[in-house]
């Protein structure tokens, strides 16, 4: 079946005319139709728009005229990016039917690089903590985690061999790890923002989502650049991630595995997969306890994401009474607690993070950590703690979610790998060599 390509080989048999675009396109459309009933990855899709984008890739590549690098393959979008042609609702009830008259940044980069927007992909309401109504494709009595659960979901089952997500907390680490996905968080500012609903202009970060490695990488380097309307972006060179991938190491990395405060919480199953994942490494990872500024991050992440988010869409109809459910309205309450010398205090930490880091990976390649605490949670349980990202997030760092473990019921869980900020690269080059360490596998697909 087509739908099962990966997005690399994908658009190389379409770059060498074996496939067209709007074969692989009506495939991923068919399976779509016959399996997203019961798993509900999906807030919008339209057939018809989907075939038109597909015909006129098809259409350059028959004229000789350039293709891109994802030239006519399909990806998912979470419902928070503007697509022009169509709604982007937020996840909430209110918005539905919201029509923006320009893209966002990443769906211009989409277009640019020959990529097919799909459709949008379903996210919690204002991609808070409540739960979308996407169900785990693994077990749908389970949870594909928050609030990239729709983009998570779809890639799972194989609708698409891509899809966009964005973090302000665990958002798209979590999800990809509950789902048995790979999932890249890149550096705080690599990616713009623009045209992507603003919950925390500190703290909300892009990422992607995939079925390989390498397709996860493809994908960032098509998303980054510099884009003069989000202030967290910034104009120097990026990182090449799929150079990255398809680069040996010089020498053997170097890896460091803290003791930090939530590891007690824990499955047994993902506790023990993450202990065989360090006893292979040997003497290249070194254990090491959790400075005490750790745990002030929780709760300095906290004070920025709720006081943030109350700043930009307290005036919003979404989060009237009538519309928030009892996990958002305790959000909420516990916000408007949230001092203004609270925040600035945290906004200090996160100035302090960035430099503890930069400092700390002069000695480490990257950080090995869980991407969750342990399998997805029960439908109606949540969407999962997404504690597991707070720290890495909170400091901007790139963060892999590596999908290598099983959890207790024998659903997925990830290996979550952390690096230096703006050496997005390197980390791509040191999860391809510890994916060859742990799995015996290249991690390599074909084309580019």
């Amino acid at each position: 079946m087509l739908w099962q390509l990966s997005a690399l080989d994908a658009a190389a048999k379409i770059r060498n005319g074996e496939i067209t675009s709007v074969e692989l396109t009506t495939s991923c459309l068919d399976h779509i139709r016959e399996s997203d009933g019961e798993i509900e990855a999906w807030a919008f899709i339209d057939r018809d728009l989907a075939l038109e984008q597909a015909s006129a890739m098809d259409g350059l590549r028959q004229k000789g005229r350039p293709m891109g690098r994802l030239h006519g393959v399909p990806v998912g979008v979470k419902d928070i990016f503007d697509t022009v042609g169509m709604p982007t609702a937020w996840g909430t009830r209110v918005h539905t039917g919201r029509m923006p008259s320009a893209d966002a940044a990443v769906i211009d980069r989409l277009r640019e690089a020959g990529a097919i927007v799909l459709g949008k992909t379903a996210t919690s309401p204002l991609a808070f903590a409540s739960p979308a109504s996407t169900r785990n494709p693994h077990n749908t009595g389970h949870s594909p985690g928050g609030s990239s659960a729709g983009s998570a979901a779809a890639v799972s089952i194989g609708h698409v061999p891509l899809a966009l997500g964005s973090q302000t907390n665990g958002s798209l680490i979590r999800p990809a790890s509950y789902c048995g996905v790979y999932g890249f968080k890149p550096t705080r500012g690599m990616i713009s923002r623009r045209g992507c609903l603003q919950t925390s202009q500190s703290l909300d970060q892009v990422g992607v989502m995939g079925r390989t490695l390498e397709d996860l990488a493809v994908l960032a380097d098509v998303l980054k650049g510099f884009d003069p309307a989000d202030p967290a972006s910034y104009a120097r060179p990026k990182p090449q991630m799929l150079k990255g991938c398809r680069t040996e190491p010089p020498v053997e990395p170097c890896f460091a595995w803290f003791d930090l405060p939530y590891n007690d919480r824990l499955s047994d199953a993902t506790r023990a997969g993450l202990e065989e994942v360090l006893e292979s490494l040997g003497g290249r990872v070194e254990r090491l306890p959790a400075p005490t500024s750790f745990t002030d991050i929780l709760d300095h992440h906290r004070a920025v994401h709720e006081y943030e988010f109350l700043e930009n869409l307290e005036n919003d109809p979404a989060i009237e009474p009538g519309e928030t459910d009892d996990i958002l309205k305790a959000i909420l309450k516990h916000a408007r607690t949230v001092t203004d010398d609270d925040y600035q205090q945290a906004l200090a930490m996160l100035a302090g993070a960035e430099d503890y880091f930069t400092a700390f990976f002069n000695d480490y390649d990257a950080v090995i950590a869980p991407a969750a605490l342990g399998e997805a949670p029960k439908m109606g349980g949540g969407t999962g703690d997404p504690v597991c990202s707070t720290i890495w997030t909170f400091a901007g760092l790139p963060s892999l979610s590596l999908p290598w473990l099983t959890g207790n019921s024998g659903l997925p869980a990830g290996v979550q790998l952390i690096g230096s900020v703006e050496e997005d690269g390197r980390l791509f080059r040191t999860a391809a060599w510890l994916e060859r360490q742990v799995l015996g596998s290249s991690g390599q697909d074909a084309g580019a």
